[in-house]
């Protein structure tokens, strides 16, 4: 069965949960992404900060990004999956928790990210409409 170190984008990089949300969104300019993992100072995921989270919860609640921190937006525990989990993991992860990306960690350590669109790619199509289906629903 295919596994996430299989399909995942290596070599995500994180948003320090100290930075501020200005800072964070230059990053996901230059990268060309609309999220990023949250990193405390301990190295450990803290959550996910999207470009969505940045025009609502800060531009939109009228919060300065270059003062706002990024760890302020994130919200419980990261949902994440086991860099050799496999795909019907995947799968249940991202349809349990309506995420349309999951950082992948290998012990305790970011090694990747899966997106929706790597799914996609990986999986046979019933699969992908199952996830596509449970994703668009509230």
């Amino acid at each position: 069965m295919t596994t996430a170190r299989e399909i995942m984008t290596e070599g995500a990089e994180c948003v320090g949960e100290n930075e501020s949300v200005l800072d964070a969104a230059r990053k996901m300019t230059d990268l060309g992404v609309g999220a990023l993992p949250i990193c405390g100072t301990d190295n450990k995921l803290k959550g996910m900060l999207t470009d969505r989270d940045i025009v609502v919860k800060v531009l939109g609640a009228g919060k300065d990004p270059a003062s706002c921190k990024a760890g302020e937006l994130a919200q419980g525990e990261a949902v994440t999956i086991g860099a050799d989990d496999d795909a019907d993991e995947i799968l249940r992860t991202m349809t349990t928790h309506k995420v349309r990306r999951l950082p992948v960690i290998d012990g305790h350590e970011l090694v990747g990210m899966v997106a929706q669109a790597d799914v996609a790619r990986a999986l046979p199509e019933p699969k992908v409409g199952d996830l596509l289906e449970a994703l668009s629903t509230d």
